[in-house]
């Protein structure tokens, strides 16, 4: 009768298991769409913004480890990623020079050269490279010498060795002065001396300036107008923008409720098995009566 008995509950909570996996396993998990993004976009087209125009540089999958730590081993998965570029016009660039720095024009060093803490003008002075031109002269030492009264070059001639004065040898650098309100080409830039103090020149000039931005999957980003946009990357091919959070958070919320209800199946199901396992081990113990 005991064994009866215990065959009824094992028979109850294996139906109960088998109905919580039957709902597990038939359970579709819902996904997120955007019915009606703003924008809808392939790799390469554009879209304006506030005025400013963006293009969809890239969309690419990557792989990324997740997971790992506490002795477990990380997991590879791929995730999609995208790329928008835009580019301003006329964006103001600026760069201090400070006394006795050394500047790259037009190939070439030059020094930059401001008298005192008051001073209303800069010097650029040609970096002379002596080594150089030692080097590229067969009849002179490769190295200067020093002498009480100053330093010189050795230079060979006729067979006798003669020490001509450094700055007699070496060419006088090239020199230019510049005010507030000069300009002169930098960089490929035509820059504007704006300001001269405390022994440092602040040189001022607009380029157009190329951005980027990478956007996740399910990511946020904030374009030209201020509002925040989802982006959204449904596969390789497409990328989504979307202002509306609302019917994106809906459907992660159904999403959140979806695993809390597939976790509580698996959780019956095996809370159920394990009962039925149990009253069959108690029901074959023997019986001290």
């Amino acid at each position: 009768m005991q064994r009866r008995a215990v065959a009824v509950y094992v028979a109850f909570f294996v139906l109960i298991a088998a109905a919580s996996y039957t709902l597990l396993a038939t359970a579709e998990e819902p996904t997120i769409t955007l019915d009606d993004p703003e924008y809808e976009l392939a790799e390469g087209e554009t879209f304006t913004v506030g005025g400013q125009e963006y293009t969809v540089a890239s969309i690419e999958e990557t792989t990324e480890e997740q997971g790992g730590g506490h002795g477990s081993s990380a997991e590879e998965v791929t995730v999609v990623t995208g790329t928008i570029e835009w580019t301003e016009t006329d964006v103001e660039m600026s760069e201090t020079w400070a006394n006795e720095d050394t500047v790259e024009i037009d190939g070439m060093e030059w020094q930059v050269l401001i008298e005192g803490e008051n001073a209303t003008s800069m010097t650029l002075q040609e970096t002379v490279d002596r080594q150089a031109i030692l080097e590229n002269d067969p009849s002179a030492d490769n190295e200067t010498i020093e002498r009480d009264d100053g330093e010189y070059v050795v230079v060979t001639s006729g067979g006798e060795e003669d020490l001509v004065p450094a700055e007699e040898y070496f060419p006088a650098p090239t020199t230019g002065s510049y005010a507030v309100g000069d300009r002169f080409t930098y960089n490929n830039q035509t820059v504007t001396v704006s300001e001269i103090s405390g022994g440092e020149a602040t040189l001022t000039w607009t380029e157009d300036q190329t951005n980027t931005n990478s956007l996740g999957n399910e990511g946020t980003v904030e374009l030209a107008d201020g509002a925040e946009y989802l982006s959204y990357l449904p596969d390789t091919n497409t990328l989504q923008l979307t202002s509306d959070m609302s019917e994106y958070e809906a459907q992660v919320a159904e999403k959140e409720q979806f695993s809390q209800r597939t976790s509580g199946f698996r959780y019956t199901t095996f809370t159920a098995l394990l009962f039925a396992g149990s009253l069959i081990a108690f029901a074959f113990l023997p019986s001290r009566y």
